[in-house]
């Protein structure tokens, strides 16, 4: 029951259960209007698309979380939640990566994640190890 979890919960609940991935139990965390938008501006409408993305990326990722800070919004049924920490994993040719930064924010609306904006740096990454 996802309204009895507080906003850090819910957002470190979800990012676990995607990083699994398993994008049909994340669901339950998300609004079904949810927006996601990711680094470069690509927008989504659900977590299997994130899932997806990532496949394409990576061989497999998972972050490592550093911090979560929420910022309470002007009732007590709305936050913003950051997730800030390092992405490890191995690219599709399967070199190890790990340190990889990333900043995610979250818009949580009456025990649902209504907005996800995620941030990092491997686009960076990917560009040196083609130079």
């Amino acid at each position: 029951m996802t309204d009895a979890l507080s906003p850090k919960d819910l957002v470190e609940t979800f990012l676990r259960t995607i990083m699994i991935p398993d994008p049909v139990a994340a669901r339950a965390y998300v609004s079904p209007d949810l927006g996601i938008r990711f680094t470069g501006g690509r927008e989504m409408k659900d977590p299997s698309e994130c899932s997806a993305f990532n496949a394409s990326r990576y061989a497999w990722v998972k972050k490592k979380f550093e911090q979560t800070d929420v910022v309470e919004g002007a009732s007590n049924a709305h936050a913003i939640v950051y997730n800030i920490g390092t992405l490890y994993g191995a690219w599709p040719d399967g070199t190890l990566f790990e340190g990889n930064r990333y900043v995610d924010r979250y818009v949580v609306r009456d025990g649902l994640i209504v907005q996800m904006d995620v941030w990092n740096d491997s686009a960076e990454w990917l560009l040196l190890r083609t130079a």
